[in-house]
C-alpha cells in the first residue's frame, strides 16, 4: 500500500527545496521477530506473496544486531520470547533516533500487555492464529506511518540545518518575530535600529527558506522553539 500524499505545505515545500520528494527511496521491508520458525516461514510466504521484502529473526537480540534502522519498513513482533521480550524492544525503539512502527503478534491474550503495547504506539495487536487479510491491512498502515514519520524527520533535519546557519543576532530576531513582536519593539529590546532589525529579518526569511510569517512560525514550532501551531 502506497503512502497517501500530504497536504502539509511546509513539509512539501521543504521537501521540494531539498530534493526529498524526488530522490530514490529504499524499498519497504517488513521485519519479523518471532522465535517460532514455522510461524516466521508462514508469515514470510504471505508477505512475499503480497509484494513485500521480508527479513526475519528468531530473537530481538539478532534483530537489533542486524537490522538497518535507516531502511524504511515496519516490524511484526511477538510479545513473549526468551531474553528481551517484545514490549522491552518496543520501548528501546521508541527512544531511538529511528523508531519503527510495530504490529504485535501474540499467543497470549493478557489485556494488560495489549493495553501497554497500544499505549506505547503499536499499530495493532493480533492474537495467533493470525488473520492474513487483517495482517496485510495492518502492515499497510504501519508502512504509511513509517513513511510519514521518516519524511517528518527529514524535514526537521533540514530546518535545523538552516537554523544552524543563522547568526546569533539573526536567531534573536527570529525568536522575537515568531513571538509576535513588531520590528520597532524588537529594535527596542535588542538596542538596535529598526532598519537593522528589518535587514536581519530579511536574512532570516531567506536562510530559513520561507516566504511568510506563518511559515516561519510553523518551522519554529517544528524545532520546538514555540508550541506547535498546527498546519
Amino acid at each position: 500500500m502506497k503512502p497517501e500524499t500530504t497536504a502539509d505545505p511546509i513539509r512539501v515545500q521543504y521537501g521540494e527545496r531539498a530534493g526529498i520528494m524526488n530522490v530514490a527511496v529504499k524499498v519497504d521491508t517488513v521485519y519479523i521477530v518471532d522465535d517460532d520458525r514455522g510461524f516466521r516461514e508462514s508469515l514470510t510466504a504471505l508477505l512475499i506473496g503480497a509484494g513485500y521484502r521480508v527479513r526475519s529473526f528468531d530473537s530481538t537480540k539478532r534483530f537489533l544486531a542486524e537490522h538497518d534502522p535507516t531502511t524504511p519498513g515496519c516490524l511484526l513482533l511477538e510479545v513473549c520470547m526468551p531474553g528481551m521480550g517484545g514490549l522491552e524492544l518496543q520501548r528501546l525503539l521508541m527512544n531511538s533516533r529511528c523508531p519503527r512502527p510495530i504490529v504485535f503478534l501474540s499467543s497470549t491474550g493478557e489485556i494488560c500487555i495489549c493495553a501497554q503495547a497500544m499505549k506505547n504506539g503499536a499499530v495493532d495487536f493480533m492474537m495467533k492464529p493470525i488473520d492474513g487479510g487483517r495482517l496485510l491491512e495492518a502492515v499497510g498502515q504501519a508502512l504509511q506511518r513509517d513513511s510519514g514519520e521518516r519524511r517528518q524527520r527529514a524535514v526537521r533535519s533540514i530546518i535545523r540545518e538552516r537554523y544552524a546557519r543563522l547568526t546569533k543576532r539573526e536567531r534573536q530576531v527570529m525568536e522575537h518575530v515568531v513571538s509576535g513582536r513588531l520590528n520597532k519593539q524588537i529594535a527596542g529590546v535588542l538596542g538596535v535600529g529598526e532598519k537593522t532589525v528589518k535587514v536581519h529579518r530579511g536574512r532570516v526569511m531567506r536562510k530559513m527558506a520561507v516566504d511568510s510569517l506563518p511559515e516561519l512560525i510553523q518551522v519554529s514550532a517544528r524545532m520546538g522553539l514555540i508550541n506547535d501551531v498546527g498546519p
